[in-house]
């Protein structure tokens, strides 16, 4: 097996600051992006959706839990013998829903399985998020899928939800991190330095950080 060049370590070093150019200058540009995708305009749910779930029929208010954005992924659901290996690893890659808890945002799964098939694949998994029936409902073909899978972000304001952003093939393969979700949300990660439109929330970062055993959950998030 081929590997890389072997250089002394003022060269190696010398490389690897000239790649750093280019990852600040595309740490910037995604920056811009997130900017962007925050002035998106959103449109609204009008379909009356009713979900199953673990403590039965829940619409897509419930799937909320209370919080103001939301971001659904639609796991691929071809049956137990054919688990989807990339929706897989999407949800393995997951960070504690803490951290967005904290910044209003709750995220969940949806399929169009039986609920029985899929708790069970999500307690062999070992998963944390919320998981829910979509099989009665046309919440995935309404949402930019039928078979396959996509992410969209909502959002609650006024008593109505809206559909703020959607992305599906490579444009879920980079996420995972807290950040890049809140990244997707309409109020993006909430923090002054953010570019975002006047009357956005943001607070100082770094301060709302905590342990994720150590936000106040006792805050209603409403």
């Amino acid at each position: 097996m081929n590997h890389p060049p072997i250089v002394p370590t003022e060269d190696w070093q010398e490389a690897v600051n000239t790649l750093r150019v280019h990852e600040k200058a595309l740490t910037r540009q995604l920056d811009a992006v997130a900017a962007a995708r925050r002035r998106l305009p959103m449109t609204p749910v009008e379909q009356d959706y009713v979900f199953e779930g673990p403590s039965g029929p829940a619409s897509l208010t419930d799937l909320f839990q209370g919080r103001r954005q939301l971001i659904v992924y639609t796991f691929m659901w071809h049956g137990v013998d054919a688990v989807c290996s990339g929706c897989s690893m999407f949800t393995d890659n997951v960070g504690h829903p803490a951290h967005l808890n904290a910044r209003d945002v709750t995220l969940a799964l949806t399929s169009h399985g039986p609920l029985d098939d899929l708790l069970a694949l999500r307690r062999r998994m070992g998963w944390a998020l919320p998981w829910y029936s979509s099989l009665n409902n046309s919440f995935n073909a309404d949402m930019g899928t039928v078979d396959g899978f996509a992410l969209n972000v909502f959002l609650r304001a006024d008593d109505r939800i809206f559909r703020t952003y959607t992305t599906t093939a490579r444009g879920v393969e980079r996420l995972g991190s807290n950040w890049s979700f809140l990244d997707l949300a309409p109020y993006g990660r909430q923090e002054t330095w953010e570019d975002s439109p006047e009357g956005w929330p943001q607070t100082r970062p770094y301060q709302w950080w905590r342990l994720h055993d150590e936000y106040d959950t006792t805050k209603d998030p409403s």
